[in-house]
């Protein structure tokens, strides 16, 4: 037997809803979903801050492994690899970070994605200023940093991993960056379409 579906924002595929009689008084309103809070920069289509940020987190992520190497294998070589992408990393970051604020400002006050987007937004800033602490103390002997600032670099590994967390949590739950009216069938970035178009009723 075939049953329609449609497609509405927030679920994969959901059953058409069955009519309903007219609601009581003082019946309350049927819930309605939040539009999805679309990037205001945006490059070839897409929201610049998830194009640019794999980048500088890429690069201090593998800086500790890096340091990790140099630990076990005491190579001096490797411990410079490590502060040069510290450099490089922290460049990335700051390149990065405008672009995701802007984004962060088009999220309505009072929502939990506010409070995830400053949090994520502030523990970004401390991952930075960690490991820019880790290379100054590096600086003097690249191929030989002391245990501060290997410590410092671990600290902000760890905490890059959280603040990664609550940007995914911000794209995949509440929607961050998403286009409005984006499905499984939406026209491609370069046609000009509205991502809501496109849509399909689905049977099975």
């Amino acid at each position: 037997m075939a049953e329609d579906y449609e497609f509405r924002y927030g679920e994969s595929l959901a059953r058409s809803p069955e009519p309903q009689g007219p609601a009581g008084p003082g019946a309350p309103p049927a819930p309605v979903a939040a539009a999805p809070v679309e990037s205001r920069v945006k490059f070839l289509g897409h929201a610049l801050h998830q194009q640019l940020i794999p980048f500088p987190f890429g690069l201090l992520a593998t800086a500790v492994i890096f340091d990790v190497f140099h630990l076990i294998t005491d190579s001096g070589e490797l411990a410079n690899v490590a502060y040069w992408m510290i450099a490089a990393g922290i460049i990335g970051g700051l390149i990065a970070a405008p672009a995701g604020t802007i984004d962060w400002t088009a999220i309505p006050k009072g929502t939990r994605a506010k409070k995830v987007g400053a949090v994520h937004g502030v523990g970004n800033l401390v991952v930075l200023v960690l490991f820019a602490l880790s290379w100054l103390l590096r600086r003097d002997q690249p191929t030989a940093p002391e245990a501060l600032a290997l410590g410092l670099s671990f600290a902000a590994f760890a905490l890059a991993g959280m603040t990664g967390w609550l940007g995914g949590e911000l794209v995949d739950r509440h929607a961050i960056g998403i286009d409005d009216g984006a499905h499984a069938d939406s026209p491609h970035s370069f046609s000009g379409r509205p991502a809501s178009e496109g849509r399909r009723t689905l049977a099975r």
